[in-house]
């Protein structure tokens, strides 16, 4: 028997998230967001559609999308009053032998709003892991650090075709407040 336990990563767990990070964006373009492509982990292309109705924003790993993400992880560690870094580690039943990090989030403080907020920058679960509610524990997780914190505004973001994503937030209780443009 297995269980999940959510815990702070540490500063040695970054290659690991790195890793699952860079095979789902590979995988999984989608989930770029225009955070992403802003600190250089991806780009984006726009493509005017063609007669089959093809088309629109495309994007992709950008090719140092692993250098970026490590450089993105590792300030986060370095900033730890303002950030945080979640992982749901597989645990065998009987021994506290880890076997597999299965997902992580990363959140941030940010201050310049009119008042702080909570920004839930990623949340990642290996797919072969999905469905078995380690999202949302990595997110009540998040809540509970953001309450600490004192930290009620909260906002994530999401890449445009990550329609899967989008119902599961919007269950969780997120809305969508706006859209993001790039101009090309």
């Amino acid at each position: 028997m297995k269980h999940i336990e959510i815990t702070t990563a540490k500063r040695s767990d970054a290659e690991i998230l790195c890793n699952i990070f860079i095979n789902h964006i590979t995988e999984h373009p989608e989930y770029i967001s225009h955070g992403e492509i802003q600190m250089g982990v991806g780009e984006g292309t726009y493509v005017p559609s063609d007669k089959s109705g093809a088309g629109g924003f495309i994007s992709k790993p950008s090719p140092f999308a692993r250098e970026k993400w490590m450089n993105y992880i590792n300030g986060k560690f370095d900033t730890l009053e303002t950030s945080s870094i979640f992982k749901a580690t597989v645990i065998s039943s009987g021994s506290l032998e880890v076997e597999e990090i299965a997902g992580f989030c990363v959140l941030e403080i940010t201050d310049d709003g009119d008042a702080p907020f909570g920004m839930l920058c990623d949340v990642l679960v290996k797919e072969e892991y999905r469905g078995k509610g380690i999202g949302t524990k990595l997110i009540q997780k998040s809540m509970e650090w953001f309450r600490s914190k004192g930290i009620k505004d909260i906002y994530l973001e999401s890449g445009l075709g990550n329609h899967a994503a989008h119902a599961y937030f919007e269950r969780l209780g997120f809305h969508q407040v706006s859209h993001i443009f790039k101009l090309e």
